[in-house]
């Protein structure tokens, strides 16, 4: 399920003042009301979380001490690095 954040239109208690997330289906509709306090909220729009890509993974791995290795033909590897 994602994650949305919310923050108070006006007023509010201190945890929808500052903003708070909350975990809801796709098929819910948006909250209107902070459920601590009642104060009307609104959905703020966020970039979303993106996975890492292949090159940062292998320079990870060379940096924790893995060797990577290359298939060259069928049971013969050869050593990246």
């Amino acid at each position: 399920m994602p994650l949305y954040v919310y923050e108070a239109k006006e007023g509010g208690c201190a945890r929808c003042r500052n903003g708070f997330e909350i975990s809801q289906s796709l098929k819910e509709p948006k909250l209107e009301k902070c459920p601590d306090c009642g104060a009307p909220v609104m959905r703020v729009i966020q970039a979303p979380a993106l996975g890492h890509s292949r090159t940062d993974l292998n320079y990870r791995a060379k940096r924790a001490g893995f060797h990577a290795l290359k298939r060259v033909q069928k049971g013969e590897y050869e050593k990246l690095y």
